[in-house]
């Protein structure tokens, strides 16, 4: 949780609080979050190219970021 709060802090994520019961929160990129996205698929691809060497054996995942 106080991840979160540091990315929202940095402006990386946007918190969004809905008023409902049970109470929901979503998180999203912001602008400025997005243009990590290189970043962030360069470091995906070594970890998948990694995976097995650093003792995970999992299929590659490859997740994307909704932007």
């Amino acid at each position: 949780m106080n991840q979160l709060r540091e990315l929202e802090d940095d402006q990386i994520i946007e918190r969004i609080v809905y008023p409902e019961v049970p109470p929901r929160v979503e998180y999203r990129m912001t602008d400025l979050g997005k243009t990590m996205n290189p970043l962030l698929k360069a470091m995906s691809d070594w970890g998948n190219m990694h995976r097995i060497e650093v003792g995970d054996p999992v299929e590659d995942l490859n997740i994307n970021c909704k932007v």
